[in-house]
């Protein structure tokens, strides 16, 4: 396949309009390689691990959520200078899509509601609310493990999620309002928790997003490459 039909296959996958504001520049193709693709691997990070691999499966195209360029270079130097050699001496293609991704349909919110068997979901300004069946136990460990519970949850009939940072007093409120009975997120302020009219539950960033990265690779026949962060529990 050549790139540009690749690319105009991604977009209509999640297409670029439906990002925020603050990814303009930032989705899309961002590192350019060669135009045949044939080998394509996805994650959620393009992590130096995931580079290395993808590099080690001969790819042509890497496809991640989160770009590694979220600020304007303006010198190629330390861990960035080391991605992009790996990248570009490889002449592989390096592509992003992130908010968009987040808000289109079969998007990094629906695969986190499939993985944890919502039913009758509705769309929030952001992210979803659905029917729960799952105790917060069974939720912590779909996620694999790592969960916080702020609050107590007495019942959790209707769950509102927000993939990735989404913590938001508005959602919150919003959830709130439509019936929700406890909030699904990642990297909650404690000054949010502490007015939330809703339990919330905190997962890891890449519990709540890597799924629909590996959902996507299934798929469409890619390689996976999982590279989460460390995380250990300390009591």
């Amino acid at each position: 396949m050549h790139v540009r039909a690749f690319i105009e296959e991604m977009e209509r996958l999640a297409p670029p309009d439906l990002a925020d504001d603050f990814d303009t520049g930032k989705i899309g193709l961002v590192v350019e390689g060669r135009e045949d693709i044939v080998r394509v691997c996805c994650a959620l990070d393009a992590t130096p691990f995931v580079v290395q691999q993808a590099v080690m499966a001969s790819a042509d195209m890497l496809v991640v959520h989160h770009t590694p360029l979220w600020t304007p270079v303006t010198a190629l130097t330390g861990r960035t200078a080391g991605l992009m050699r790996a990248l570009l001496s490889a002449h592989m293609n390096l592509y992003v899509m992130h908010t968009n991704f987040d808000r289109a349909p079969e998007g990094v919110n629906d695969a986190l509601a499939e993985l944890l068997s919502l039913t009758d979901t509705e769309p929030m300004a952001s992210g979803l609310i659905g029917t729960c069946t799952l105790s917060p136990a069974e939720i912590s460990r779909r996620l694999g493990g790592n969960v916080r519970l702020w609050g107590e949850i007495t019942r959790c009939n209707r769950l509102a999620i927000v993939a990735g940072t989404g913590f938001d007093p508005l959602l919150l409120d919003e959830a709130y309002r439509r019936g929700a009975d406890a909030f699904l997120s990642a990297e909650i302020k404690h000054s949010v928790a502490r007015v939330s009219p809703l339990p919330c539950i905190e997962a890891s960033h890449y519990a709540l997003e890597a799924p629909a990265m590996q959902r996507l690779a299934g798929k469409k026949g890619w390689l996976y490459i999982d590279d989460p962060p460390l995380l250990q529990i300390i009591p």
